[in-house]
């Protein structure tokens, strides 16, 4: 028995209206959709996806423009990184594929800024096809449903996911919605600290629930470091001045973002050495070309 045909069940009943899940959302929405999700809430992101696809509805769109117009465009979604990717893979996208986003894993994966997470979801998502993805939420239901423990383990592709493929049916639809309800059943119902049990498709059949939910015997998980103070939050003040200038921002005006000088450098050389910057303190701060 696999936990599919609940979670189908569950899923097609209960899940969230998202813009990616709408019939006729396009491939290159999905993509979108996915490099934006990387460690940012949904509620962040519906915003500026709707934002993006109505400015760039197609990878041409997107590839005929500076780079710079992305990373404005980003603004605050956070790692600013995924925006000059984005630019790349649209590129790249029009180059190697005549503008359309390729279905097969592989040709996903060479594109820049594609991980097997997102070539997996793009494959199962936007084509359906019978493809396990696996993420934060799937590798918990996965280790408490099917492994009867109360915590996954670290990320193993060897280990993830020939687990979530030997829950997958043949149906292509019903895979395609056991992948994507597995995700939500983590999301919203078999969350890390208060699962909501009672409320679970999967109640009668989990192996944790069944093994009277014993505690989580491994290593903790690592707190997530403080953004307040950190050098990501001085990256983040750097590019909000040059978003918001339509010249080079002198070295003094970025002076006057963060006033501890050696992390305030250090945030820079680390922006200009990602490509998010480009210039010097001779010639002004720029977003790339």
């Amino acid at each position: 028995m696999t936990v599919s045909p609940a979670i189908v069940s569950w899923y097609r009943e209960n899940r969230r209206d998202l813009p990616w899940r709408r019939p006729g959302f396009t491939p290159w929405g999905t993509l979108v959709s996915e490099f934006m999700l990387q460690q940012t809430p949904v509620a962040r992101v519906i915003p500026r996806l709707e934002e993006w696809l109505e400015r760039w509805p197609t990878p041409e769109a997107l590839a005929s423009g500076p780079a710079s117009d992305a990373v404005r465009a980003w603004d605050r979604l956070g790692y600013p990184r995924r925006a000059l990717n984005l630019h790349a893979c649209a590129i790249a996208i029009v180059e190697r594929h005549g503008g359309q986003v390729p279905s097969d894993v592989a040709d996903l994966l060479a594109l820049p800024g594609i991980g097997d997470y997102t070539a997996r979801a793009i494959a199962a998502f936007a084509y359906g096809l019978r493809v396990p993805v696996v993420d934060t939420n799937v590798r918990r239901v996965l280790a408490r449903a099917v492994e009867g423990i109360a915590e996954p383990w670290a990320p193993n592709a060897k280990r993830d996911l020939p687990l979530m493929e030997s829950q997958l049916p043949d149906d292509l639809a019903a895979a395609r919605d056991t992948n994507a309800g597995a995700m939500e059943l983590g999301a919203v119902i078999c969350v890390a600290r208060t699962p909501r049990c009672s409320e679970c498709p999967l109640l009668e059949q989990c192996a944790w629930v069944l093994r009277g939910r014993p505690e989580h015997a491994g290593p903790k998980a690592r707190a997530q470091k403080r953004f307040e103070g950190s050098d990501r939050q001085v990256r983040g003040l750097i590019l909000r001045e040059l978003r918001s200038s339509e010249i080079p921002v002198t070295a003094g005006e970025i002076e006057s973002v963060w006033e501890s000088v050696e992390q305030r450098d250090r945030a820079l050389a680390s922006l200009l050495l990602d490509g998010l910057v480009t210039g010097s303190a001779v010639e002004g701060y720029s977003l790339p070309d």
